[in-house]
């Protein structure tokens, strides 16, 4: 066998290198134009990113379905961002050239697609939806004072180039509180707007907002709800009750009609206040820390002032300081304030309320019954343009009552009423053990709950909620309550044992207190007495003897008249508000451990 010849190894081994030599080549092209094509289609995809409005809804559903602790993270992160290139996210001034409201009054009448390119308006508001029509077109609705305006953002107007337009509009979120300049006009579908050259973010939102459900739309229309009217919170965008109370700036935000309860709380005060500065009363300021509690009866909040080494009692009323000022000239004295009691918290308790307490020398109960007739009958009348009110009495699921102001209101006598009603013969010496006895077992007949201490006083006021207050729906007057359970009210001037004093009741709860006057230092010191049998009794709700008042009585305290209202219970039913807390903007809750999350 021959071998082979080295020259033709040689050829052989040169052709395999050429052939594999070209394959890789072919190769390497193949791969190029491979990732080429996927360059091409990644950056036409972006393109589609951009330029696609669907798509861009879609970018600004998922950052509103992020995780809301990922959507603070990444809103905190863009803060940290335009800081560290030397952006300050949260401007000192904007001006402002008109609120929202007077936006709306000025330029509310133009014709639909009118623009007044040569005028030109600064607004600042609260961002409350957003809407995005392509990358050179966003939609606002800005939320200011109660009012709203439509912002029509489009890139032909602003001053920015298209890519820093995109940029700034599409961070704007939700809750974001921004300025505009631009000019007014209205869509062609007769959508009043504003059209901005500039927009500036003042204030960021750096929580994820809840969001409006359908049917929602009317709870935040500014004509929805008015005083006198009813309510319906089931509308409300925000729901929660917790969260309402305990973040009342979400409330105010989300649900509109919240801030329209407030100010008509605000214009309740501003009519009382208007009212009695009309009779000549001076509006005063009396302390609210006293060594004594005195002036109603409930149990005080205690308090300790270090410098002075001494227990103090936050006021439960300031009717003693008042009586005092009428012994010094004062005829005719007023305050409008807040009292602390430390007493359950419950539909119609707060443990801080608002009231008013006016005295009127020279006036009795009769003169002051007439006087709140003028008072609360002329205020629904001023507030809600009749004398009808609206009011869930029985839950919302139920349609509302109608209570009737008008005026004269009926007047219920308590003791002939309560024996009238309950069958009932009560014996005239109501400070007798016979009396007690006989007001017990009535109690016990009727099935009327009365826990200790048993004393006359809470008995009967026991059988008066059960028999009488049950049937005063329309304001009514319960007048000529006995001297047992009014130590401060002057006698009845024709019904032994009996008191001049009345109670307005609405809605079947307490209104008004009023009396003519106890002015006789000698017969307030007994009366003081038989409130303290009371108070060893067990009731440490009775009043404590105050020696000061009695010495201001010792100088002489003309006849006089007393009254007192409680704020926030008027506002509940012309608010159509069957919880206390709805008409106070911090209400008293109980401790929680963690933060309140906004819920719907």
């Amino acid at each position: 066998m021959s071998e082979p010849s080295p020259n033709t190894d040689n050829s052989e081994s040169e052709t395999i290198s050429k052939n594999a030599l070209k394959k890789q080549l072919k190769n390497q092209k193949k791969e190029e134009e491979r990732r080429r094509k996927e360059e091409e289609k990644a950056a036409a995809k972006q393109a589609f990113v951009i330029q696609d409005p669907k798509h861009q809804n879609t970018q600004a559903a998922d950052d509103e379905d992020m995780d809301p602790t990922k959507y603070y993270e990444h809103r905190m992160k863009t803060l940290a961002s335009q800081k560290e290139a030397g952006i300050n996210p949260y401007p000192h001034k904007f001006f402002v050239s008109m609120a929202i409201s007077e936006y709306i009054e000025k330029y509310g009448g133009l014709e639909n697609g009118a623009h007044l390119t040569d005028k030109q308006e600064s607004l600042s508001g609260r961002i409350m939806s957003k809407r995005t029509s392509s990358t050179k077109l966003f939609f606002f609705d800005m939320h200011g004072g109660g009012a709203k305006v439509q912002i029509m953002a489009d890139a032909r107007n602003s001053v920015l180039d298209e890519a820093e337009f995109y940029k700034l509009h599409s961070g704007v979120k939700r809750g974001d509180i921004i300025g505009v300049t631009g000019f007014p006009g209205k869509t062609k579908r007769g959508e009043l707007s504003i059209f901005p050259k500039s927009l500036v973010l003042l204030s960021h939102c750096l929580h994820m907002m809840p969001r409006q459900k359908a049917g929602a739309e009317n709870a935040n229309k500014t004509e929805a709800w008015i005083p006198g009217s009813a309510r319906n919170p089931d509308m409300y965008v925000l729901k929660d009750q917790e969260t309402r109370y305990r973040q009342r700036y979400l409330d105010l935000m989300l649900n509109s009609e919240v801030a329209k309860i407030f100010q008509t709380r605000a214009k309740v005060v501003s009519y009382i206040r208007r009212f009695l500065d009309n009779l000549n009363f001076l509006e005063v300021e009396t302390p609210m820390m006293n060594m004594i509690a005195g002036g109603a009866a409930a149990r005080p909040f205690v308090t300790h002032h270090n410098e002075l080494n001494l227990r103090l009692y936050m006021r439960i009323a300031p009717e003693l300081y008042l009586k005092e000022l009428v012994v010094g000239g004062i005829d005719r004295v007023y305050e409008i304030g807040k009292q602390f009691r430390n007493e359950g918290i419950d539909l119609t308790h707060n443990p801080e309320f608002t009231t008013c307490e006016f005295y009127m020398a020279f006036a009795d109960y009769n003169d002051l019954m007439e006087l709140t007739e003028q008072l609360v009958s002329g205020m629904v009348k001023e507030l809600t343009g009749g004398y009808i009110v609206k009011y869930h009495a029985n839950g919302l699921d139920k349609d509302p009552i109608e209570i009737d102001f008008t005026p004269p209101f009926r007047r219920i006598d308590m003791i002939e009423e309560l024996e009238r009603i309950g069958n009932l013969s009560i014996p005239k010496d109501l400070s007798s053990d016979e009396a007690n006895k006989y007001l017990i077992d009535a109690c016990l007949k009727h099935d009327v709950k009365c826990p200790a201490p048993q004393t006359t006083a809470r008995l009967l006021d026991k059988l008066v909620g059960h028999f009488l207050e049950e049937t005063c729906v329309n304001p009514s007057f319960i007048i000529n309550h006995p001297e047992i359970m009014s130590p401060l009210a002057k006698w009845h001037r024709e019904k032994p044992g009996l008191t001049e004093r009345f109670e307005l009741f609405v809605n079947k709860h307490e209104l008004c207190n009023a009396y003519t006057e106890l002015n006789d230092p000698v017969v307030q010191r007994q009366r003081f007495a038989e409130q303290l049998k009371d108070r060893q009794s067990g009731d440490d709700e009775a009043m404590a003897l105050d020696e000061g008042f009695i010495t201001a009585l010792e100088y002489g305290l003309p006849p006089t008249a007393g009254w007192g209202m409680g704020i926030d219970r008027l506002t509940m039913i012309l608010t159509d508000s069957q919880n206390i807390k709805e008409v106070l903007l911090f209400p008293a809750m109980r401790p929680q451990d963690e933060p309140a999350v906004p819920a719907t």
